[in-house]
C-alpha cells in the first residue's frame, strides 16, 4: 500500500487518525480521476496508506462490533458519491468516475460535505426519500443522517449508535436515581439479586439471602461462590453517593 493519491490536497489530510466520512469523499473522487476502473478493496487500502493509519486504527470497530470504523466511513463516502452521480458502479465492488465526477474534481471544493452534494438532483432525491416524503427525519432508516449529525461528522451507523448510547446513559441515570430513592432493605436485596444474575450461586432461595437489617453494620447477604455452593461469599450493601468506600468500612465488615 505504497501508492499515493494523485492530486490530493495535503491540507485536507489528517495523517495518523481515522478521517471522517466526508473527509474521504474528495480523496476517493481524486483516486478515481484517472478514469480507470477501481476495486473497492484497492480504494480502501490506498486510502489507509495515504492517511497513514496503523493496524490498530484499521481494526477499530463500531460499538456494534459488526464493521470497522474505517471501512464504514469509506463505504459511506463511496455511497454518497455514487448517489450524487460522481462515480458509478461497473460491477460488484468495481467503481469508475463519471464525466460529472471529473468536472467536480476540477471545479469542486477541496473538501466535500453532504451539503455540497445536495446540488446534484440525484443525491438530493436520495436524501429526501431516506428522510420520508415530508423531508423530515423519520428515525427509521439506517441511511438517515440529520443536519445535526452532519455537523458532528457521523455516518448513519455512527449516528444511530450515538443515539443508542445517549438513551442508554439516560436510562442508567434514571435507574440509579430510583435505586437511591428506595429503602435500605430493598437495596440490600437488589445487591444480592445482582450478584446472582452475574453467575454466583444457583437460585435466590438456595444461594442468596438478604439477612441484615438497616443500620445493623453487619452482614446484609450471603451467596455461594459458584453453583456447587462450596464456598460462601458474605455481602454488605451500602449506598455511597460522593465518596469511595474507605479502609475503615472494609475493616469493620471483615470483623463482622
Amino acid at each position: 500500500m505504497n501508492q499515493q493519491i494523485a492530486g490530493l490536497t495535503d491540507s485536507s489530510v489528517k495523517k495518523g487518525q481515522i478521517p471522517k466520512y466526508h473527509e474521504l469523499m474528495r480523496p476517493v473522487l481524486e483516486l478515481c480521476s484517472d478514469g480507470q476502473e477501481h476495486q473497492s478493496r484497492e480504494i480502501r487500502n490506498r486510502l489507509a496508506d495515504r492517511f497513514q493509519l496503523s493496524e490498530e486504527q484499521l481494526a477499530e470497530m463500531l460499538p456494534s462490533g459488526q464493521q470497522t470504523v474505517f471501512d464504514n466511513r469509506v463505504g459511506w463516502a463511496r455511497t454518497y458519491l455514487t448517489k450524487a452521480g460522481l462515480i458509478e458502479k461497473i460491477a460488484r465492488g468495481v467503481l469508475r468516475i463519471t464525466e460529472q465526477g471529473q468536472e467536480f474534481v476540477r471545479s469542486g471544493p477541496e473538501s466535500i460535505t453532504a451539503k455540497d452534494l445536495d446540488w446534484f438532483g440525484e443525491f438530493s432525491e436520495f436524501r429526501r426519500t431516506t428522510r420520508g416524503e415530508d423531508g423530515a427525519d423519520s428515525g427509521e432508516s439506517v441511511s438517515t443522517i440529520s443536519l445535526e449529525d452532519e455537523e458532528e461528522e457521523l455516518t448513519p451507523e455512527e449516528s444511530l449508535e450515538l443515539g443508542y448510547q445517549k438513551l442508554r446513559r439516560a436510562v442508567m441515570s434514571e435507574v440509579l436515581e430510583r435505586v437511591k430513592g428506595c429503602s435500605p432493605a430493598f437495596f440490600e436485596r437488589l445487591v444480592v439479586e445482582l450478584l446472582l444474575k452475574m453467575g454466583y450461586g444457583g437460585s435466590r432461595m438456595d444461594a442468596g439471602q438478604a439477612m441484615g437489617r438497616s443500620g445493623d453494620g453487619g452482614i446484609d447477604g450471603i451467596i455461594k461462590e459458584d453453583r456447587l455452593g462450596l464456598d460462601s461469599v458474605y455481602i454488605q450493601a451500602k449506598r455511597w453517593d460522593e465518596t469511595v468506600v474507605g479502609r475503615p468500612e472494609v475493616q469493620k465488615f471483615a470483623g463482622a
